[in-house]
């Protein structure tokens, strides 16, 4: 089967505006990005999709394959969908631009889940929870699995609950999971997912994947130590830069 990576990449960010061509490191940000892509062993072809003629310009002078893709989508998820609709592959993996720090490791765990799981359309990935400060943050994202890793909810919330004490994340790591925003997809599930409706759940918790589960379809969710570091505004920028001046790419 034929494995695409796909970055999609823009310039519009509320909190850190001009992300992706930041490069206080020596290189652009979608740079490290792109560079850590090429690390994965599962990967054919790896796509940076974006709607700008500016970044187009920054990763063609690296010599990464890019697309421009429409101004009009609402989330990375729809611009990946163009890309998967206009490119050969039967798998495709979104890995959002502001990761510089992903774990090859973890890609090529995305892509097997899907290789090993014929009948599962979409996979995903957590990694376990370090605190109950992180645990009870709206803005961290947690994720409950079944037996099977197959995800039973998403939520902003504190889950599982603790009905009696409190939780113990270091005790219990396979139930306390932080989800990580990877996602791989079957090409043909990819370009019908768009045209799924709202799920009401996705509209009150605003998370995307549960339009997935919440219209029954499974969901995988891989289990990963290393959950990278994000890059959302300037001190994470900041802490990127600090760390690559300290150990260099990863």
């Amino acid at each position: 089967m034929r494995c695409v990576i796909v970055i999609p990449s823009r310039l519009a960010s509320t909190r850190l505006p001009g992300k992706p061509l930041l490069n206080k490191t020596g290189k652009y940000l979608v740079q490290h990005v792109y560079e850590q892509a090429r690390k994965c062993h599962r990967a054919d072809e790896i796509v940076i999709a974006t709607d700008d003629i500016t970044i187009e310009r920054a990763c063609k002078s690296f010599g990464a394959p890019v697309q421009l893709t429409s101004i009009d989508h609402p989330s990375g998820t729809d611009r990946v969908a163009e890309v998967a609709f206009r490119t050969q592959g039967d798998l495709f993996l979104n890995l959002q631009g502001d990761e510089p720090l992903v774990n090859p490791e973890s890609l090529d765990l995305l892509f097997d889940l899907l290789l090993k799981n014929p009948d599962v359309p979409m996979a995903t990935l957590g990694t376990p929870l370090v605190s109950l400060e992180e645990y009870r943050n709206p803005s961290v994202v947690k994720v409950v699995r079944d037996d099977r890793q197959r995800a039973l909810y998403f939520s902003r919330s504190p889950i599982p609950h603790v009905r009696d004490g409190e939780a113990e994340l270091q005790k219990d790591q396979n139930l306390f999971l932080r989800h990580l925003g990877l996602y791989c997809y079957r090409r043909e599930f990819l370009l019908s997912l768009s045209k799924l409706p709202v799920h009401p759940l996705e509209r009150l918790e605003k998370l995307e994947q549960l339009r997935v589960i919440g219209r029954g379809y499974p969901l995988l969710v891989g289990l990963t130590q290393d959950p990278g570091m994000g890059v959302d505004t300037p001190g994470d920028y900041e802490a990127f830069a600090a760390y690559i001046a300290q150990h260099g790419d990863k």
